[in-house]
């Protein structure tokens, strides 16, 4: 039986909570054949359920996988100094897990959503002389440079550098969630053959655990009216101040059949009520976050979906957000309005892309969709639930991943 181990500081699972990749390629390898271990923190901010632990190192069975939770220091919040002394943590103490209680790997894959532990899982792999596949999800230090203003010559960042050069000439495969990242990664150091793009997914069978919305919700969003619908976290990064300006142009205009039903919760959302009452619009309704399960009931009650971000330089190396791939298992007809290096709903024909942070750009799209067939709007919608599936389906990806592992199996059995 071969073995991997999955190392993710903030790894979560389907019954802890965020973040899910690392358990959907987990339960993905367990289906088949491998035996798949996930080390994780059993502290950080994205879990909704922790761990219970008992000392250094727990070990839990979760659908097959082997978890082992690292006890590391808790924080307060993302922004928390303290996380980064967590960082160090996390990568100090793998050094010392049990591996007398677990087998030997034959891959280690190290997920980046810190960077401070890519040493120790080289160290690791040289002790057990197991392949290393490094996986990236966010570009550190470049994202904080360029979005948090930190200067390259500072002493963290150019430690993060370091790690992330590190990184790039010690492992075996360079995985990138981001299409266009490649070329970074080569400045930086990776060979270019090392680089192996695998995008977040989807889990197929989760769609099947539908929960109808209760009827106070149904109730609130009016269903004789064309329908505009977001789904996720109210937050500034999401754009949304952009889509109330627009639901105004698009009412100032005469769509008056046109509204626009935003549901989650976020820091932005008493702006986005303020803003939706000064400008008299009675075209928006606002609902609380509704469970995972339900998502897909709202988003069948909709006409067309709307995915925004603000406009972001780091953006050029693409995007991968899981919110759009809901929309396009829905086989709803997409709005989307981020400035991005790849162009999912482009390749797709699921959609229409306009400019970021643009209403205008906005307000026409979504007139333009309205003005549509229902049957055009129904094969845009058809193109986007074929194009996940293939695209973004765990199932197709691990595929993918298994396949690299063996190449690389053959690569080092005839250089032995």
């Amino acid at each position: 039986m071969k073995t991997v181990w999955i190392i993710n500081e903030y790894a979560g699972s389907k019954y802890h909570g965020m973040v899910f990749r690392s358990y959907y390629y987990a339960r993905e390898l367990v289906k088949r054949g491998y035996k798949a271990y996930v080390i994780s923190g059993a502290y950080h901010h994205n879990l909704k359920i922790f761990p219970k632990v008992t000392g250094d190192f727990t070990f839990e069975e979760i659908d097959g996988i082997t978890y082992v939770w690292v006890d590391v220091p808790k924080y307060k919040n993302a922004h928390d100094k303290k996380r980064v002394y967590k960082w160090f943590k996390f990568g100090a103490k793998i050094l010392k897990l049990p591996v007398e209680k677990m087998d030997k790997p034959d891959l280690i894959i190290d997920s980046s959503a810190s960077l401070f532990h890519i040493y120790s899982a080289h160290q690791l792999a040289k002790k057990f002389n197991s392949k290393l596949f490094f996986e990236v999800r966010d570009i550190w230090p470049l994202s904080l440079i360029e979005l948090g203003g930190y200067s390259p010559s500072h002493p963290f960042m150019r430690l993060m550098d370091w790690l992330e050069r590190y990184g790039y000439k010690h492992a075996d495969k360079v995985i990138s969630v981001l299409p266009n990242a490649k070329a970074h990664m080569i400045s930086q150091g990776m060979r270019e053959d090392k680089f192996l793009y695998l995008p977040n997914g989807i889990a197929l069978e989760d769609y099947k655990e539908r929960v109808d919305l209760p009827e106070e919700i149904k109730s609130k969003i009016p269903m004789d009216k064309f329908l505009i619908g977001y789904a996720g976290t109210v937050g500034h990064a999401n754009a949304l101040r952009h889509l109330i300006d627009a639901a105004k142009m698009v009412k100032d205009r005469g769509y008056k059949d046109t509204h626009f039903v935003i549901v989650g919760n976020g820091k932005d959302k008493e702006y986005l009520k303020n803003m939706a009452k000064e400008y008299e619009l009675e075209n928006v309704t606002f609902i609380d976050q509704i469970l995972k399960s339900q998502v897909s009931s709202l988003l069948e009650m909709l006409d067309v979906c709307y995915i925004g971000l603000i406009n972001q330089p780091l953006f050029r190396f693409g995007v991968s957000p899981n919110k759009l791939f809901d929309y396009m298992m829905a086989a709803k007809p997409i709005l989307y309005a981020i400035n991005s290096g790849n162009k999912p709903v482009e390749e797709a024909g699921c959609g229409i892309s306009v400019e970021a942070e643009n209403p205008k750009a906005i307000a026409d799209g979504i007139m333009k969709l309205h003005d549509m067939t229902e049957e055009e709007r129904k094969e845009m919608g058809e193109r986007g639930k074929k194009y996940v599936i293939e695209n973004h389906a765990y199932e197709n990806l691990v595929d993918k991943l298994v396949e690299t592992i063996e190449s690389k199996k053959k690569e080092s059995a005839l250089s032995a």
